[in-house]
């Protein structure tokens, strides 16, 4: 079973109606118990940094994440989900994140169009589990802010918008998407695929 994490913020359903169609059960829980308990648990979330860090800190679930993300259970981050494992943001003044990466996440800057919006090609910057057997292509991006994490090591894959911008990222069993996974067409559903295999 996979636990999407409500905490009040995120694309709960369409999360979890891609991952019921690769054959996973899923549930959408606030349940600590809940959520400790499931193989693998996703982050999602649409919305603003600091917001969500009120809501998960609010709830308790920031603790919870950070005890799940412990348990070398695999868990993900995706959007905003993706941006809150990092160390803090600077949406709206600069807000605490879960620390579970090592980094900052900061707006866009330059004379492009901002949000980055629309279908980015993906590029794998080194080897991992949630590569197996997955073609790099085409996601889809919806994003005002990106990630630049400290260690070299944590970066997955970037694409390219006006320079290298992360698109994945992950150490052990945890992994972010800053594209939205359950909207990338083949490729986005075959990394959930790899994610759902790597909690079975």
């Amino acid at each position: 079973m996979i636990a999407i994490i409500d905490y009040g913020m995120g694309n709960l359903h369409s999360v979890s109606k891609a991952v019921e169609r690769l054959g996973c059960e899923t549930v959408v829980t606030s349940d600590p118990a809940v959520i400790l308990s499931a193989e693998g648990a996703i982050l999602p979330g649409v919305g603003a940094f600091g917001d969500a860090m009120i809501n998960l800190r609010d709830t308790g679930l920031d603790a919870v994440v950070k005890e799940y993300a412990a348990s070398g259970k695999p868990l993900l981050g995706i959007c905003l989900g993706m941006q809150l494992l990092f160390t803090e943001s600077e949406e709206h003044g600069v807000h605490r994140g879960l620390d579970l990466l090592p980094g900052r996440v900061v707006r866009f800057q330059g004379d492009f169009k901002v949000p980055h919006m629309g279908w980015n090609e993906l590029s794998f910057k080194q080897e991992s589990p949630l590569f197996k057997d997955v073609d790099a292509g085409h996601v889809y991006f919806v994003h005002s802010f990106h990630a630049l994490p400290e260690r070299k090591e944590d970066l997955l894959a970037v694409t390219d918008y006006n320079g290298p911008v992360t698109a994945i990222v992950g150490r052990g069993s945890l992994f972010g998407m800053q594209f939205h996974p359950e909207k990338s067409s083949d490729l986005g559903m075959a990394l959930l695929k790899r994610f759902v295999e790597l909690a079975s």
